[in-house]
């Protein structure tokens, strides 16, 4: 037992050495990028394919979510000199402003959406009662719509673009204790209607 809980520790901080690490690296290209704008270009390749599926699984739309990836992308270039590393992954501050442009377009009375694929589904809700792969996926679609634009943000961050609690506190401008409890009670929320509904 002793061995175990050894061995997790030393895996734990392994995986913190880790972050840490890549942190670091990415930072010396963002001072580069901070000094010749040309080095931005790793960046945008690095970054442009999880930002783009933030949007898209929101919009639905794949022009469109072209047009405010390009528009988070342009943001962040015109911004690098003011960035300042804080232990946060450079991800995290561009998921940032990609949640604020995603809000000005919902501004537009567009709903936010959460297009719910195989990963993670389980995370979301446990349907025992609907075996059908898609038909789960389904009627977790169906559910979330019933939740606000923030919970549906929270979730995706969590479930689909493994951001932890204290990345998505900063990617929403949220404290650390509001987003878990706000995750949970989405979760909640979810259990309670698919119950509802099943009784139905």
């Amino acid at each position: 037992m002793h061995f175990e809980l050894s061995f997790q520790s030393i895996q734990i901080l392994t995986d913190q050495e880790k972050t840490i690490i890549e942190i670091e690296q990415e930072e010396l290209i963002i001072k580069a990028a901070q000094k010749d704008i040309s080095h931005f270009e790793s960046l945008y390749n690095k970054h442009y394919e999880p930002i783009f599926r933030y949007v898209f699984r929101q919009i639905g739309d794949e022009d469109e979510s072209s047009d405010v990836v390009s528009k988070v992308f342009l943001n962040a270039m015109n911004a690098i000199h003011k960035y300042e590393c804080r232990g946060f992954p450079f991800g995290a501050w561009l998921y940032r402003i990609a949640s604020n442009e995603t809000k000005k377009y919902f501004r537009k009375n567009k709903t936010r959406t959460l297009s719910i694929e195989n990963t993670n589904l389980e995370r979301i809700l446990v349907c025992e009662e609907v075996e059908d792969n898609e038909a789960r996926i389904k009627v977790v679609n169906e559910l979330v719509k019933e939740l606000d634009d923030e919970e549906i943000q929270i979730l995706q961050l969590k479930y689909f673009d493994d951001q932890n609690f204290r990345e998505i506190a900063y990617v929403l401008d949220k404290n650390e204790s509001t987003v878990k409890m706000r995750l949970y009670r989405a979760l909640n929320k979810i259990k309670t209607l698919y119950e509802k509904k099943h009784r139905d």
